[in-house]
């Protein structure tokens, strides 16, 4: 009896030592392309570390330096500004553009198509392509916009034009955005709408008090990537700032030295790792404060369905 015990216990075990195997491509991959060097970097960042000599214990000391770096505030400054504008001004164009086809139409496939169609681009690609687009001298959008009478201006050269041309490239590509509010507005009960018409509501009415609160969890879920992915704006800004001589250039006056481009610099262009290390667990500490806010704000705004 003593045997077949054994049996069952090693063929009650066996089942979880293959599925450990199975996932152990995973497992390994995990623990070496992230566990360990977000360990390595919790460590760098308390360290003096140009990837060329020892890393040498310095403390605090680059979190001390960080407060006193004006570019530092500068990228801060500047990414919070893409956050700030660019997220809301995402959201709202791509929830737009989802009602408009979730309305009926022969030609709906297209229109989706056409709205879906930039965000399979490559990025790098869809950026210089809007870097000849907003080219002040030859660009498609200074020669429409003259032809209407309105000001031409200055995308890549102003400061003050720079990060609302990476907001206007931002916008062209919301077709995933759109996508999922357009499922979300499907799942939405017919029932009631035709309640609310019963009761004489108006579209407004029906989009404000119905539309919006049953498709508020699927815009808390964008709003976070959102702003998290806002928070590590990098490739857009690196390549619409790009120069012959300065590959990693903050453009005009710093204005689009966001801070994935000034952690970018400091790790790869001033050799400083450490620093960029400190300044990559800041940036941790900055998404996870913004993102346990608007969790904790969004049992005011957001419904779920049974509540």
């Amino acid at each position: 009896m003593a045997a077949p015990a054994r049996i069952r216990r090693r063929s009650s075990a066996s089942p979880v030592f293959v599925g450990l195997l199975f996932a152990s491509p995973w497992i390994i991959g995990f623990l070496i392309f992230q566990l360990y060097p977000i360990l390595a970097s919790a460590y760098y960042s308390f360290t003096d570390f140009n990837l060329f000599q020892s890393p040498t214990w310095v403390g605090l000391e680059n979190y001390r330096a960080l407060f006193q770096d004006d570019r530092f505030f500068k990228g801060l400054f500047n990414t919070l500004y893409m956050t700030v504008i660019g997220v809301p001004l995402g959201l709202v164009l791509a929830l737009l553009t989802a009602l408009a086809l979730n309305t009926p139409s022969r030609l709906q496939p297209l229109y989706r198509s056409i709205v879906y169609l930039p965000t399979i681009v490559p990025i790098v690609a869809a950026t210089y392509l809007w870097r000849w687009i907003l080219n002040a001298q030859y660009g498609y959008m200074n020669l429409w916009l003259g032809r209407l009478g309105l000001p031409q201006p200055l995308w890549q050269e102003d400061a003050l034009w720079t990060k609302p041309a990476l907001i206007l490239i931002g916008l062209w590509m919301i077709g995933g955005t759109t996508i999922i509010y357009l499922a979300a507005l499907q799942e939405v009960p017919r029932s009631y709408y035709e309640a609310a018409e019963i009761d004489g509501a108006g579209w407004w009415s029906k989009f404000w008090n119905i539309t919006l609160p049953a498709i508020s969890p699927v815009t808390l879920f964008q709003l976070v990537i959102g702003i998290i992915a806002s928070l590590q704006y990098f490739t857009q800004a690196y390549l619409f700032a790009q120069t012959r001589l300065n590959t990693a250039s903050g453009g005009p006056g710093d204005s689009l030295l966001m801070y994935g481009l000034y952690l970018f610099q400091n790790a790869f262009v001033f050799l400083k790792m450490g620093y960029a290390s400190a300044m990559a667990w800041i940036l941790f500490l900055i998404s996870l404060a913004i993102t346990l806010v608007v969790l904790r704000l969004s049992k005011y705004w957001v419904y779920y369905e049974g509540e």
